[in-house]
């Protein structure tokens, strides 16, 4: 069996990694990977500059969603994952120009403790009354999909689009809470919506199912001389970080993913430019060179993949190419501690596109991740671009530090980072077309997908477009693709 792998981010690799382990079972499996760039992983990237870990693109992962952390485990790095200080967490948002931080109570989008809500200066009087009124919804179930701004206005106003929705997601999609789907999005919003009416309710039943089940877990793994398998002396386990990274940056995964491969079978600087299909399998075409191969893991972006695959099935095609996506930037700026201000406590802070500024967030990394950075060092780290900014990707690289030095000076004062302070460091890194958009209808759009492939025997697709945007998605979707593939060879393969 022979298998072509068609873009080597991380999901290209997690799927490469995953017939790699196949192949030590059964030799008849080969696969060969191609990256039209010159190193695999995408956008993670990692460099450490004078002992500070600068990461170029994502910066970790949810814990929660395993199978990052099992691929690290399996890599062997498992000494290596390190746990957000969430001991320290706090998130500001930006309202005139003054930090404004996040309600204690609030999960994710939804106020939860009334009183820090009702103290807030984030909200306005009337949204206040509005949050304390959303207590009173009923059910609503509903089978149509809607955008996270509608629903999140429904709720709690228009501010908590501005203020809470809009900032929240851009972080995260780089995306517009106007345009992504609620189905996709927040999908456990949509059925407390539909269980409970108020989300509030609603995340407060979830909130104390969860208490439930970790008490239950505590008393089960605790034996009867109060001692713990998970904790100490009966105590139950530290908590978990919320974000998880690697101590020496997440290209500690890409490289360690890369040291498993057979070096014979990457192809970098290698563009696809056609595929065909075939009676027997399928026809990859690079350069001046034709191929042919059993099955195709499509890795790369879905507009890309769109553009190869239009050939095969041009409604496949139009339906991937027809998937939104935005750009990123990342600005990672060192300074010497010594000559800023006192920064506000916690992690950093988000950036409403309702301000006007070119930013979207800033992530004081050398407190999300404790021993990343050199001792007396301080590193900000400014993400901009996203799906209303498109322009921005084509300034150099000297006006957008000069920007995101100005908008720091004016957000946290001249007092803390004024223009004087000089960066030791500067590093800009641009992620041209990188973040998929989950558009209202995105599950009715992947319905239709999933149909046009299941037609097309030997093909899968893999990556950030389809079924989750964050690293953990990207390695499972990618396993499961060569998983699959493996899975449903034809019986005679198996003897070559």
């Amino acid at each position: 069996m022979r298998v072509a792998i068609i873009g080597g981010g991380i999901a290209g690799l997690a799927a490469a990694y995953e017939l790699e382990k196949a192949r030590a079972d059964d030799p008849s499996i080969h696969y060969t990977l191609f990256e039209s760039r010159d190193r695999l992983g995408g956008s993670l990237a990692s460099q450490i500059v004078a002992g500070s870990v600068l990461e170029c693109g994502p910066d970790s992962f949810l814990t929660e969603k395993a199978a990052a952390a099992e691929l690290c485990r399996e890599l062997g790095l498992g000494q290596d994952l390190l746990p957000s200080n969430d001991a320290a967490r706090k998130t500001y948002i930006v309202v005139k120009n003054r930090l404004v931080a996040l309600p204690d109570g609030l999960m994710f989008l939804v106020p939860t403790k009334l009183v820090p809500t009702a103290l807030s200066p984030l909200f306005s009087l009337s949204t206040k009354i509005r949050m304390g009124l959303e207590l009173l919804h009923p059910p609503r179930p509903s089978q149509q999909d809607e955008s996270v701004a509608a629903m999140v206005e429904r709720h709690f106003g228009r501010e908590a689009v501005d203020r809470l929705a809009d900032p929240l997601l851009s972080g995260i999609y780089g995306g517009d809470a106007a345009q992504l789907s609620a189905r996709t999005v927040l999908p456990k919003l949509v059925e407390m919506e539909a269980e409970y009416g108020s989300l509030t309710r609603g995340m407060l039943a979830a909130h104390k199912k969860m208490r439930e089940a970790m008490a239950a877990r505590v008393a089960a793994s605790t034996n009867g001389n109060g001692a713990s398998s998970n904790g100490v002396n009966g105590k139950p386990p530290a908590p978990r970080g919320i974000f998880t990274t690697l101590r020496g940056g997440l290209q500690q995964l890409v490289d360690a993913v890369t040291s498993r491969l057979d070096p014979q079978a990457i192809r970098l600087n290698t563009a696809v430019s056609a595929l065909q299909r075939t009676e027997d399998g399928w026809r990859v075409t690079s350069g001046n060179s034709t191929e042919s191969y059993d099955a195709v893991i499509a890795a790369s972006p879905a507009w890309a993949a769109g553009r190869l695959l239009g050939t095969v099935d041009a409604e496949l095609g139009r339906e991937m190419e027809g998937i939104p996506y935005s750009s990123s930037i990342t600005v990672n700026l060192i300074f010497d501690e010594s000559q800023l201000g006192e920064l506000p406590e916690g992690f950093g802070f988000l950036v409403p596109a309702s301000s006007g500024r070119a930013m979207l967030a800033c992530t004081f990394a050398h407190r999300k991740f404790i021993g990343r950075t050199a001792p007396g060092k301080a590193v900000l780290r400014a993400f901009l671009g996203g799906i209303n900014q498109e322009a921005m990707m084509d300034e150099p690289d000297n006006v957008l530090i000069a920007t995101v030095r100005r908008e720091l000076t004016e957000i946290l004062g001249s007092r803390i980072i004024g223009p004087h302070i000089e960066p030791q460091h500067t590093q800009v890194n641009r992620w041209r077309r990188s973040m998929a958009q989950y558009a209202v209808g995105h599950q009715d759009r992947m319905k239709r997908i999933n149909e046009r492939v299941a037609m097309l025997p030997g093909l899968a697709l893999a990556g950030n477009a389809y079924d989750g945007i964050g690293i953990p998605d990207c390695i499972r979707l990618g396993r499961q693709a060569a998983k699959r593939l493996v899975a449903v060879r034809a019986p005679s393969h198996a003897t070559l």
